[in-house]
């Protein structure tokens, strides 16, 4: 790094990869990326969520958290909407992530029986 406008430049590039840049819509889904979560197979869930919401519905914020708290439910997916109750969902796999994304995410309906009330 030789100067500011290098550092600038390898900014807007990281966010722009990480969805996090200035445009990113206020619809955010979380993917809980602790230990916990990591050794339950939230890395692939991650990777899941980025792909199709860049493929389907790009404005919405893919990012990562540290512990949820419910680490027995891992992985966890938590969708923040404006104006709406969180969602979690619990023990997300891939292949769970194409209807996370195709119902709740595009069509507004929550997948209830991935949500932490279903699993209790």
């Amino acid at each position: 790094m030789k100067s500011l406008e290098e550092l600038s430049a390898l900014k807007a590039e990281a966010l722009k990869k990480s969805n996090l840049g200035p445009d990113a819509a206020t619809t955010r889904v979380v993917v809980g990326m602790a230990t916990c979560g990591i050794s339950a197979g939230a890395t692939p869930v991650y990777e899941e969520l980025i792909k199709q919401v860049a493929q389907k519905s790009p404005n919405i914020m893919v990012s990562q958290t540290g512990c949820i708290g419910i680490c027995c439910m891992e992985p966890i997916v938590e969708v923040h909407e404006p104006g709406k109750e969180k969602v979690t969902y619990v023990f997300m796999t891939p292949e769970k992530v194409t209807k996370i994304v195709d119902q709740h995410l595009i069509n507004n309906q929550v997948v209830e029986e991935y949500t932490i009330g279903a699993a209790q």
